[in-house]
This record gives C-alpha cells, sequence and structure tokens, in this order.
C-alpha cells in the first residue's frame, strides 16, 4: 500500500490550523470587561492597595497612571489638560488640593456629588461637586531629636528666622511646587502677599537649605545633615516608623493655624468610563477608605471621624489654618511667581 505523504502533510496543517484557531478564539472576542482609567498623583505605595480593592469589590478593572514626586503632581495635571478635548482618563486622585482647583477652572472636570461626602465638611468640598476633599494631611516641621530638643522646638513659621536656627541648618523644598507651594500660598492667604514674600526674601537671605523634593528634606533631618526642615505628615510619619531620630512639630498652634492637605477626588469631563468613575468616587469617599488610608500612614488627619488609629499619633484637636481652600489657590500663582523670583534665580 502507498501513502500519500502530501495528502497527509495538507490533513495535519489543516488540522494545526483549526487547533491554532480554537487556542486564540478568546483572544479574538471583544472585551466586555468594565474597566477605569484614574490618575493619581498619590505614591503609588499607598495608592496601589486601595485601586486593587475596589477591582476586587467591584469587578471594575482600574488602569492606573501614576505621578512621579519629580513631577509635584504637575506632570499630571499638566496632561490632563492638553487631553481635555480628547480625555484618556475618567477619574483624577490628587494628593493634594490646589491643583484640582486650576483642572476645575480651565474645564477639565465635570460635576458629581457623591452620597458618600454628606458628613465631609462643606469647606473641603466643591459647592458644584467638581471635586471632594477627603483624607487629610499636613504641613509639620520635622526635627532633628538629637540635635534639638523639646524645650527649644519652634512654635512658628516665624520663629525660622529667629537667629537660634541657623539658616544653613533649615531644609525646604523649593516653594514653587508641591505641597510647599501650597503651604506659600495659604500663608500668602491668611497674612497678606507683602508680609509672605518679605517672609520668604528672608527665609533665603538666612541661607536656608532648599532642595528637590520633601522627600530629600525628610532625609537631611534624619541623617541629621541638618537640625529641621518643613515636610508633610506622611513623609514626617514615614521616618519615624523607620525609627528614625526625629519628632513632628506643629507650627502655629498659638498663631496662624496648621495648613491641613486634603487629597480631592473629581470626574473627568467626558470620560469614556462615568458611571464606573463614578462608583470608584464613592468608593474612595467611604469610611472604609478612610480607615484604610488612615492604617496605611497616608492620611494623618481626617476630615471626619474614623474608627482606624495611626501608628503615628496625631492629636485630633490640631489647630488647622482658618483660610478657604479657594482663597489658598487664588494665591497660588502671585505667590508662585514672588517665589520663583526669590529662590530661582
Amino acid at each position: 500500500m502507498r501513502c500519500s505523504f502530501p495528502l497527509i502533510k495538507s490533513f495535519l496543517v489543516l488540522i494545526s490550523m483549526v487547533l491554532l484557531s480554537i487556542v486564540l478564539l478568546p483572544d479574538c472576542q471583544p472585551d466586555n470587561t468594565k474597566k477605569i482609567v484614574v490618575y493619581t498623583s498619590v505614591d503609588q505605595v499607598f495608592s496601589e492597595p486601595i485601586l486593587k480593592l475596589f477591582e476586587k469589590e467591584t469587578g471594575i478593572r482600574v488602569m492606573p497612571v501614576y505621578d512621579v514626586e519629580a513631577a509635584k503632581t504637575t506632570g499630571l495635571v499638566n496632561r490632563l489638560i492638553t487631553e481635555k478635548n480628547h480625555p484618556q482618563a475618567d477619574v483624577f486622585w490628587n494628593g493634594e488640593f490646589v491643583q484640582t482647583l486650576l483642572l476645575k477652572e480651565d474645564g477639565v472636570l465635570a460635576p458629581y456629588k457623591s452620597p458618600n461626602a454628606v458628613d465631609i465638611p462643606a469647606k473641603y468640598v466643591d459647592p458644584q461637586g467638581y471635586w471632594t476633599g477627603f483624607a487629610g494631611r499636613a504641613r509639620v516641621l520635622l526635627v532633628n531629636t538629637k540635635l534639638v530638643t523639646p524645650s527649644d522646638y519652634p512654635q512658628s513659621m516665624f520663629d525660622l528666622l529667629n537667629d537660634k536656627y541657623p539658616g544653613k541648618q533649615i531644609g525646604i523644598a523649593y516653594p514653587v511646587f508641591g505641597s510647599t507651594a501650597t503651604e506659600a500660598a495659604a500663608l500668602y492667604a491668611v497674612i497678606g502677599q507683602e508680609k509672605a514674600r518679605a517672609f520668604y526674601q528672608q527665609l533665603n537671605d538666612r541661607g536656608v537649605r532648599v532642595v528637590d523634593g520633601i522627600s530629600v528634606v525628610r532625609n537631611l533631618v534624619s541623617s541629621g545633615q541638618i537640625m529641621m526642615g518643613l515636610v508633610d505628615t506622611d513623609d514626617a510619619c514615614g521616618a519615624i516608623k523607620q525609627g528614625e531620630p526625629v519628632a513632628m512639630d506643629f507650627l502655629g498652634q498659638n498663631d496662624l493655624g496648621t495648613l491641613i492637605i486634603p487629597n480631592t477626588v473629581a470626574l473627568i469631563a467626558g470620560a469614556s468610563h462615568p458611571d464606573e468613575g463614578k462608583k470608584f468616587i464613592d468608593f474612595v469617599l467611604s469610611r472604609e477608605v478612610a480607615n484604610l488610608l488612615v492604617v496605611s500612614g497616608w492620611s494623618h488627619i481626617p476630615l471626619r471621624p474614623v474608627n482606624a488609629s495611626s501608628n503615628c499619633l496625631i492629636d485630633p484637636d490640631i489647630k488647622g489654618m482658618n483660610v478657604s481652600l479657594q482663597d489658598i489657590y487664588q494665591q497660588l500663582q502671585p505667590s508662585q511667581k514672588d517665589l520663583a523670583g526669590i529662590f530661582l534665580k
């Protein structure tokens, strides 16, 4: 009996193609999985677990875009403005508020009033629903406890001008970026442009150490290269948790108060997945997430009562600055213009 090898070969090729098409068939089907694109400036170590929990609880796939500290939130904000006519993101979860207010002004955001925001103080919620604040942090002075005793801790921002604290032993991030810029805008709003500009001019004249980023300030204080520096509570608490010889000093308790910085979350105008975006906003504004952000070490000044406690103890009665977020926002550009001229010559 003679075998027709070409025929057998053709038959085997046909079988292979059928099997291959079966294997590839799932990839050829449309992806009906619900999804959402979230831009967030919150450090990935804190935001990623929340995003994954949202996926687990809702079945909605999250495609995150994270910012990096070097960009100081500005990178994502510029991207959102650039994409305004063809939005790629559905939600912006910001670790601060000033840039979120800028996005509202530029028409990048869409209004949405979450039912989970009903017990958040009105000062942290946009009246028109374009953004909602939650999970507060604070600006503090981080002090090296080997170099400064508690009795010598500064009590006010203005104490940083005292000659008892050498200028070169004080560290700040460039006050035209990030939460350091927000603090400067708040100071402008509270004491007025002339006095605030004079304060920063004197800081610069004293030779304070100005560095690229709050984490650099934290490391300089922790290592004892400088006595003290202005940081956020998450940076300070991180250093304390690692056993560094540092302590937090809440400035302004006897005068201006401490700047409290809320996270903000907002829906993007023209989002491709608005319903999923609203579900995400409801989720991050829930009490469950409020507690998780306290436990994780990201939030230290909750904007409403929570059941969780932080390993980094902070007095819940900390006196905050008596200033609206809108007033701070209005002073951002004037303060940045002034301080760029002072610190970025």
